[in-house]
């Protein structure tokens, strides 16, 4: 996990022309992982090659990244082969249905994004490129601690409700004790097998922007679509997606929140969304694994879907 300390801080309000917006990224850096679950960030040898990776870290997130621009962008028709667990992430403490519902969610939110440019294939149709990650690393949520942060915003939001007569905003802060992580490898091959794109991913999740869910892959699950949001805009813009500012999602993507059909058939594959029903159950903190059902095919089914 990247950290700016308070030297880093006080060196950019010191500095000269732009010191002070490079002092403002650095504080807020500083304030969000203050909080923050600290994740493994290391090549466990999941990818074909990391001779091309450099460092691209973004606020909360660590990363090593690979593109060939030019390559990635004359791409058209893409498949994801179904994510897949490491020997230790597989043993993290994970039961079977919440690894699978883990990598799913990688797989579903990738297709989802990848669908912003890329044709989705599935089977044996061909495809320029096939997408492929690797979970190496499962940091578990604390359940009762998670509860205990989803108790207390709950008590802070009454309170507000019924002493404070007009609407301020109120930061939800979780407490920073249990809380889960995710590191995870992916790389895009062509048909003859050449790495075009790789990523290496960690983040933790933090005290400030990760809703406590009663369950130990609560942390797991939300950092699975963080890092397929990260890795499909790699593909769709053939450029880093760190440190850049932040875009407004497609109408397609709302559509999919919302449990609505993707733009991209093959993603069904995937399964649908929770919508809604997933939307309430993260604010009260309900565990995913009772609103996400997962994608509806059997796993041998997915499997078939393998690289070429």
């Amino acid at each position: 996990m990247w950290r700016a300390g308070p030297l880093t801080v006080l060196s950019a309000i010191n500095s000269p022309a732009g010191g002070r917006s490079n002092a403002l990224y650095a504080l807020v850096a500083l304030l969000l992982t203050t909080g923050c679950a600290a994740v493994p960030f290391e090549q466990t040898g999941a990818l074909s090659s990391y001779a091309s990776l450099a460092p691209a870290d973004g606020v909360l997130t660590r990363a090593k990244v690979s593109v060939n621009k030019s390559d990635v962008l004359a791409a058209k028709a893409i498949r994801i082969v179904p994510t897949s667990f490491s020997e230790a992430a597989a043993r993290a403490g994970l039961s079977e249905a919440q690894r699978q519902m883990v990598a799913n969610a990688i797989d579903r939110s990738m297709c989802i994004g990848l669908s912003d440019r890329f044709q989705i294939v599935g089977g044996d149709q061909p495809a320029d490129l096939s997408v492929h990650a690797v979970i190496t690393h499962v940091g578990l949520t604390d359940e009762t601690m998670a509860g205990v942060s989803k108790a207390v915003s709950v008590g802070a939001t009454v309170v507000e409700k019924v002493f404070v007569p007009v609407p301020i905003p109120t930061p939800s802060v979780r407490i920073p004790i249990g809380l889960g992580g995710l590191s995870v490898e992916a790389e895009a091959l062509d048909q003859q097998r050449h790495q075009h794109a790789a990523m290496v991913w960690a983040r933790g999740a933090d005290a400030f922007t990760s809703k406590p869910k009663v369950s130990t892959a609560g942390d797991a699950y939300d950092l699975a679509k963080s890092f397929a949001d990260d890795f499909s805009k790699l593909l769709v813009t053939g450029s880093s997606p760190f440190r850049t500012m932040p875009s407004l999602p497609s109408m397609h993507k709302v559509g999919s929140m919302l449990g609505g059909a993707p733009k991209e058939a093959a993603c069904d594959a995937f399964g649908r969304g929770p919508g809604v029903t997933g939307l309430v159950a993260d604010t009260i903190g309900l565990p995913p694994e009772w609103t996400d059902k997962g994608t509806g095919v059997a796993p041998s089914a997915l499997a078939d879907n393998s690289l070429q």
